[in-house]
């Protein structure tokens, strides 16, 4: 499992050292509208459960999943 986070986080680096720029930044925008549809859903249906919440906005399991974790750990939901 260890080996294969270095690797994402390699490939990662790679593929930001080959992005363009402003792809990268409309990358980072859409993520970010992402989690305020994610914090906007929260604070609408609380007690919402995650699939439901994919479902509602479109997005797979596992994304929503790594999404909430990260605005958990954030401190934004």
């Amino acid at each position: 499992m260890c080996q294969s986070l270095v690797d994402k986080v390699f490939q990662s680096k790679q593929l930001k050292a080959v992005a363009d720029p402003e792809i990268l930044i409309l990358f980072e925008d859409w993520l970010e509208e992402l989690e305020e549809e994610i914090v906007s859903a929260i604070k609408n249906a609380p007690s919402q459960a995650p699939v439901d919440l994919a479902e509602g906005l479109g997005l797979s399991r596992s994304g929503t999943l790594f999404l909430l974790t990260k605005l958990k750990r954030e401190g934004r939901i």
